[in-house]
């Protein structure tokens, strides 16, 4: 046990842990813009004073998949202001880093590179924000790995098996294995536990001399049967696990009986959500392991925006539903509980020079009982100067139905809506297409399409920005059936039927379903411009001009044309020149060339019947009707769509050549001790129990 003035120092690790950053969180709003940024600093400056001898991040540490040049640039900012310098780092590294840092470019520590001089090494795990993605799988860590700014490991390509290779640290007598796991999709993830395809590898000699870290990011709380990781499903070696992806702060480790490990769940540094949980103070972690002790010390973040909230039930006050001006009685009741929130935020400010004044404010408003509703937008103007939201103060919600039968809920019905307006705040997107799929009669049920893949694909999109993963697996799942149907030789009597038996037969197969989303989503990916940030820049420009030129169509046509051409191009680059329209790909300037039909054409009135008799019709033409190369000019997309034929071409995906190995690292003297220093924190130290330990 770790005794609260033990200064044993040089045998001591000393690890700042946080999880879920964000950075870049509404980077375009003029007020909460930077707050992500402010505690981030704020992170790595207590990271200094508390001379730690690494920063652990959980995972998340940007909010966007892609991250603003402004983001990156201000990530990579801070981490060379705090993270670099001629401090020699104390923390010996033990195990082959070309395998604990196998998909990096360097596969070596960065304090131990001789090309960098590290004071404070950052090594971070990603989260399901920032994961890798597109050409080459890469994500926004891979760039801060390859400059030398972040170790980035718990990296996994396989979706058969998942073999984790620690990272083995020593500091004095002091071991630890560092496992990292970065997000996974819940539901594969939750099935590879279950079919015993997750190894974590442990060394063979002195097991009882290592310390057992393991980071993860994933659901924590149970969201659906599959749709969360049991603490159980971990091995039972561990000894601490810090657990990523939930953002309500649990910092302090808490014991679990039956896998005898503690688990932390630090929480997010800024608030993404107006919920209950975002609510908890914020914290971060001075965790301190000594052999196989450790002690868990709560470091409260002074530069995070107040955020206040309070639910209040109408039905509950001295408010009567029938009085005629009801509604204006409802508004001045809200005001003064809003004023009464702002009072409390300011009475909760550190003092910190940087944290934000104007609080987040949320009130909850359960209005069943008869209670009309007044417009939120107009009640937040009279707070625009006061709070940071003044858009979505006040939330209406009622009382949830309880035993509703599936016949009664229909969206637009009564009942429906009222379990939608419940749910909206914490629902997830693909969950609520499941849900509206499940409960839809037979009439709104999808007959060619499957609810899981449009599921997956609507996250794809929200979470992602995949512009393309709705029309893309429209197009692959309906080439699908074509094929199926022309294998069939089904006639036109019994297309309908066909197409729903062969829907029924793929819901059976998982594995194949979850392969058709992900050839979908790579597809989509494969269509991702390589100058994205560029078109961010020139969107502003793009609708200034186009507001004053409203002949020009953003539909591409087959003929030629005149002038620059300044269409939006399917790669978000504008096209220039002689002949550009809107499907061409190329930048600013570039020759323009032929367009070509959409990807997915307009069917909104065409059945399934028409499109396959088309189909047909269109494959009897030989191959005389096909494009061919010849009559693409220079600037066109080879990898394009046919003029005939939308479902005939596949792009392939692009495989990723592994690199070879850096040369050997320098080796780094050991230098000046790390002395402890009394806090006034609040402090949370942990004891392993005797409990046996089963080996696997």
């Amino acid at each position: 046990m770790m005794a609260s003035g033990d200064e044993d120092d040089a045998n001591t690790f000393k690890i700042l842990v946080a999880t879920d950053n964000h950075l870049g969180y509404m980077e375009k709003d003029a007020i909460r813009g930077n707050d992500s940024l402010v505690t981030f600093e704020e992170i790595l400056e207590k990271a200094k004073k508390h001379d730690v001898d690494l920063v652990l991040l959980g995972g998340d540490l940007f909010h966007h998949n892609k991250p603003s040049r402004k983001t990156m640039h201000g990530c990579m900012e801070l981490l060379r202001k705090y993270c670099m310098g001629d401090r020699p780092c104390q923390v010996e590294f033990l195990s082959d880093q070309s395998v604990n840092f196998a998909e990096s470019r360097f596969p070596i520590v960065n304090y131990e590179d001789p090309n960098m001089n590290v004071a404070i090494p950052v090594f971070s795990i990603h989260g399901n924000h920032d994961d890798p993605a597109g050409m080459g799988n890469l994500c926004a860590l891979d760039l801060l790995s390859v400059s030398g700014l972040v170790n980035y490991f718990g990296k996994t390509t396989s979706l058969e098996e998942i073999v984790i290779s620690p990272l083995l640290l020593q500091k004095g007598q002091t071991k630890i294995c560092l496992y990292g796991l970065g997000s996974i999709r819940d539901e594969r993830l939750h099935r590879m536990f279950v079919h015993k395809k997750v190894k974590m590898l442990h060394p063979r000699e002195n097991q009882e001399d290592w310390f057992n870290l393991f980071v993860i990011h994933q659901n924590h709380s149970k969201h659906g049967p599959t749709n969360y990781i049991p603490e159980q499903f971990l091995d039972d070696f561990l000894d601490l696990v810090i657990w990523g992806h939930e953002h309500e702060c649990k910092i302090d480790p808490f014991y679990n009986p039956v896998q005898h490990f503690f688990v932390s769940q630090p929480g997010s540094s800024v608030a993404t959500s107006l919920s209950e949980g975002e609510s908890v103070k914020k914290h971060v972690g001075l965790l301190r392991v000594n052999g196989r002790n450790l002690k868990m010390t709560k470091l409260e973040l002074e530069t995070v925006r107040p955020f206040c909230m309070e639910d209040v039930v109408l039905s509950d006050t001295s408010l009567n539903p029938d009085d005629y001006d009801i509604t204006k009685q409802v508004e001045a009741f809200c005001v003064e509980k809003v004023d009464a929130l702002i009072e409390q935020a300011e009475s909760e400010l550190t003092g910190n020079p940087r944290q934000p004044v104007k609080p987040l404010i949320r009130l909850r408003v359960d209005h069943s009982g008869g209670f009309e509703k007044f417009n939120p937008l107009r009640f937040g103007q009279k707070f625009v100067d006061r709070v940071a939201n003044p858009q979505d103060i006040v939330l209406f919600n009622t009382k949830k139905a309880q035993n509703v039968d599936k016949k009664d809920f229909k969206i637009g019905g009564e009942k429906g809506n009222q379990l939608l307006s419940d749910s909206l705040d914490t629902s997830r997107v693909e969950d609520m297409v499941k849900q509206h799929f499940a409960a839809a009669d037979e009439t709104m049920q999808l007959n060619l399409l499957t609810e899981k893949g449009m599921g997956d694909a609507v996250q794809e999109f929200v979470d992602k920005e995949e512009r393309e993963a709705i029309p893309e697996l429209v197009k692959y799942q309906l080439q699908k059936t074509q094929t199926h149907l022309r294998s069939r030789n089904a006639d036109e009597e019994i297309i309908d039927t066909e197409v729903i038996r062969y829907r029924d037969e793929r819901k059976k197969k998982v594995g194949e379903e979850e392969e058709e989303v992900r050839e979908a989503i790579k597809r989509a990916q494969a269509q991702r411009p390589d100058d994205e940030d560029e078109r961010s820049d020139m969107i502003s420009d793009d609708l200034d001009y186009n507001s004053d030129n409203s002949e020009e169509s953003t539909v591409t046509t087959k003929g030629r044309g005149r002038g620059r051409g300044r269409g939006t191009s399917r790669g978000g680059a504008r096209g220039g020149g002689r002949g550009s329209c809107a499907g061409s790909r190329g930048g600013r300037g570039s020759r323009g060339g032929r367009g070509k039909q959409p990807v997915v054409a307009d069917t909104s009135n065409v059945s399934i019947t028409d499109a396959f008799n088309a189909t047909k019709r269109k494959s009897q033409r030989g191959a005389g009707s096909r494009m061919s190369y010849r009559d693409v000019s220079d600037d066109d997309d080879v990898n394009g769509v046919s003029d005939d034929d939308p479902f005939d071409h596949i792009p392939q995906s692009l495989s990723r050549k592994r690199k070879g190995n850096v040369g050997a690292s320098s080796s780094r003297s050991a230098g000046r001790g790390v002395a402890f220093s009394d806090s006034e924190e609040e402090e949370t130290t942990c004891t392993r129990r005797p409990a046996p330990k089963r080996r696997r």
